[in-house]
Order: structure tokens, then sequence, then C-alpha cells
């Protein structure tokens, strides 16, 4: 399969920011690299007329297009979880006038970085074992929200199918959980696992365990100075962590790897070891020991997702 290597512009939507590259083919330009704060602005339109505006480029030099937002995509159509956008591949390919148009979840275009990111973004928790060319990963999110993802390499080529895995429900074999789940239902009477493993979870696990509101930045402060309650917390939330993990190994069998992603998951990368994430993870009875056949690395790259979007996007 060739890949193309005319310019393609490359959109990563979360939450907060959206961050916009061009990119040659699969290789994004990092000093083409913005930020654009969303709130600044009506949808992901104008914030790529904005991007071409400020880079001198005129839509007509644009040849393929891939946006990654934050939220559910169905038939090319993604509305954000956490934002009032809706992004159409359609509208976007009339607009742009290119060739190539995608749409992927933002966990998909992680997927679809998987094996294009460098040595030093890549932190190994766990060993990768020697494995086969078109062995099954795994790429988990952890931040604003909860995501999980498979990636399959085929003959055909990478195929990295969507999933909404934050919203399955906590898993009841915890213990130390079970008196808490009432204090972690998403107000809807569902405790899901996005409620707990997200950048709220970890201040709504502490207010369960301990009573009292604070932002996960005031958690991980405590735990560095060894503060009791915030340690307890933190023990919990890398247990959840490593109880879920591993839940999903089992589900989609990555012996390609696993590979942890999100602003959460980096905060807490200097914790795994000592709480305990390594023992949770293989914590499945006369399973354990198969469960290590599976390595795990963090990924620290912050541009990933466009990444991920050139990639894809060179391969259509």
């Amino acid at each position: 399969m060739t890949q193309e290597s005319g310019l393609s512009l490359v959109a990563d939507i979360g939450g907060t920011n959206t961050r916009v590259a061009l990119a040659h083919g699969p290789q994004v330009d990092a000093d083409s690299i913005c930020r654009f704060r969303n709130a600044e602005h009506g949808g992901i339109d104008a914030v790529i007329q904005a991007y071409l505006g400020q880079c001198a480029i005129t839509p007509t030099q644009i040849t393929g297009v891939c946006v990654a937002a934050a939220g559910p995509v169905r038939d090319g159509v993604a509305q954000l979880t956490n934002l009032d956008w809706r992004i159409d591949r359609e509208v976007l390919g009339r607009a742009l006038a290119a060739d190539k148009v995608a749409v992927l979840n933002d966990l998909q275009a992680q997927g679809h970085a998987i094996g294009h990111i460098s040595a030093d973004n890549l932190n190994q928790v766990l060993p990768q074992p020697p494995h086969t060319a078109h062995a099954a990963k795994l790429v988990v999110g952890i931040g604003t929200g909860f995501n999980a993802c498979p990636v399959f390499d085929t003959a055909a080529g990478r195929f990295v199918p969507p999933s909404e895995a934050g919203h399955v429900s906590l898993p009841a074999s915890e213990p130390t959980l079970l008196p808490l789940l009432d204090k972690l239902d998403d107000g809807h009477g569902h405790p899901s696992v996005e409620e707990v493993l997200s950048g709220r979870g970890v201040s709504r696990l502490h207010k369960a365990l301990h009573g009292r509101d604070a932002a996960p930045n005031e958690i991980l402060d405590a735990m560095s100075t060894r503060d009791e309650r915030a340690l307890e917390t933190g023990r919990l939330y890398v247990r959840m962590m490593g109880v879920v993990i591993g839940d999903l190994a089992l589900s989609h069998l990555p012996f390609g790897g696993i590979y942890l992603v999100g602003g959460v998951t980096r905060h807490f990368l200097p914790w795994l070891e000592e709480l305990g994430l390594v023992e949770a993870f293989r914590d499945k009875g006369r399973f354990s020991g198969f469960m290590e056949q599976f390595g795990i690395a963090v990924v620290t790259d912050d541009y990933a997702a466009l990444t991920g979007c050139a990639s894809h996007l060179s391969k259509l």
C-alpha cells in the first residue's frame, strides 16, 4: 500500500483545547503545532479557519484532513462528550475541498499512533515479551474521561475499532470499593468505570473515602508528602487501574502490548510501582500466570493523537 505525501491538516479536539498541525504523509510537522482554546471558538470549522489564516495557507492546499474528537463517532459524525460541538466528515470535506477526510474518536487516533512513537516517549511499566507482527495491542486512556480500544494489525492494514469502555460498570470484586459504590454513581444510579478512573474520579474517590473535597493535583501533592489519607486514595485508585486494565487485557488479549495514555496516567506514573499496579493487573486467580504475557508502557507524548491522525490519513 502506498503512502501519500501531500499536505494534510490534523486536529485533536479535547474538552478544553484543540491542537492543530500540518502533516506530510504520516509525519507531523512539530513546528506547525498550535493550540486553540475551545471556549474562544464556535466549532472546529472556526478553529481550522483561524489556523489556516495564522499559517497563511489556503484550503485548496490541503489534500487531506483528519480530526480526532473526545466523544463517540458514528458514520463519520462525532458529538463531543464535554463540549457542544458536532464534527461531520462530509461538512469538513466540503469546507476544505480535501480528497481524504476522516473523523476518529480521540483514542482511535492514539491507537493509530502506536508504532510511530519514539522510545523516549515510552515508559515501560512491564517489559514487553516477544510477539508476532500481527499480535493485538490495547490502548487505554485515562484523563478527563476513560476509554480503551484494541489495535489490530492485519494483512489489509491497521484496524482500530471505536469504543466507549469508560461507561461499563465498575468491577464488583473489590471489597474496598463495594461500600463506596452509592457515592460513585454518575447521577443516574450507574457507578461506571469513568466515575473512578478519570480526573474527576480521583477527587470523587477521595471524597467517598474521606468525606473531603480535593482537586486531583492537591491529592497528588499530598501523596508526595506521604499524607496517609492521600496515599489511601492513591492506592485504591491505582488498584482499580490495574483491575480494570487486567479485565480489558483478558477481553482483547493484547500480546503486542498495552499502552496507557492521558494526563492522569502521566501524573500517576511515578506511583504505579509503589502503589501496586502490576500486582492488581495480574491478580486474576488461576489466570494470574497467564497475565505475565502482557507488557505495559505509559505514553508520554502529548501529541500522539496528531501522529495517529496523520498515519491513518496517509493510508486511506
